[in-house]
């Protein structure tokens, strides 16, 4: 069974006179342990895919099925109830809350789910030592580096154990040193089982991942475990695939 089961997903805006289709008819299915990337211009449609995964947005039509549930027909709270427990977000901005520590930072999705406080100290205590932040347990975000930031917000994402990861940039505010870092644990939790969909602009990093997409105008143009093609929404022929795939 398929981590991931998009049917005929569309995503549309209304701006003045102007319609714009951000998702346009996505088939899209992703077993679990998958590593993919998604790349596209700006106004393709990766961050609005991202965005419908993560259930921080909803289609206008078509159905996601995530661990074989229809999580679209779900309520707000039941939504959010998966989101806490069953996704994991990483952003290129951190998203980290100022006034709270680093160890604060990273509680703070077991605060929410209710965890015991020795549950949630140990397990705190446990995702400091992985990710090499037992010496920054006390500093906020502010006193730490981009790297140790984007550290934060991994462990943070992840301390749910959650299914799927989805990474929004996650390189983009650091140095190239920092961000092959970043990308070496996140390709670890992936390793681990994770699965894990990396939205990115740069066409290197995209190569790391097992499988690519291209977005184009809202629609899948190009998916590498298919050979590169892909329908165009309602059936039509083949889009042809995009040269040199990312």
């Amino acid at each position: 069974m398929a981590l991931i089961e998009l049917v005929g997903i569309e995503r549309v805006f209304h701006l003045g006179d102007s319609v714009v289709r951000a998702l346009d008819g996505i088939h899209l299915s992703i077993a679990a342990g998958e590593y993919v990337s998604i790349v596209g211009q700006s106004g393709s449609g990766k961050s609005t895919l991202l965005n419908m995964l993560g259930l921080l947005d909803r289609p206008d039509a078509g159905t996601y099925h995530l661990e074989g549930r229809d999580v679209t027909t779900l309520s707000p709270d039941e939504q959010a109830a998966v989101r806490s427990r069953r996704i994991g977000f990483v952003f290129q901005s951190f998203h980290l809350v100022p006034r709270l520590t680093a160890a604060e930072n990273i509680a703070l999705p077991l605060m929410l789910a209710g965890a015991l406080p020795d549950e949630r100290d140990a397990r705190v205590q446990r995702a400091l030592r992985e990710f090499g932040l037992e010496n920054r347990a006390r500093h906020r975000p502010d006193e730490l580096s981009g790297g140790q930031r984007q550290r934060v917000a991994i462990a943070r994402a992840t301390i749910m154990q959650p299914a799927l990861l989805l990474a929004d940039e996650p390189t983009g505010n650091l140095d190239r040193a920092t961000g092959e870092e970043v990308i070496r644990l996140l390709e670890a939790l992936n390793a681990g089982g994770v699965t894990l969909l990396l939205v990115t602009h740069d066409a290197a990093l995209a190569g790391h991942a097992r499988r690519q997409l291209v977005m184009e105008d809202g629609r899948l143009r190009h998916d590498s475990a298919a050979g590169g093609l892909q329908h165009e929404s309602g059936g039509g022929s083949p889009a042809a695939p995009v040269s040199g795939g990312v």
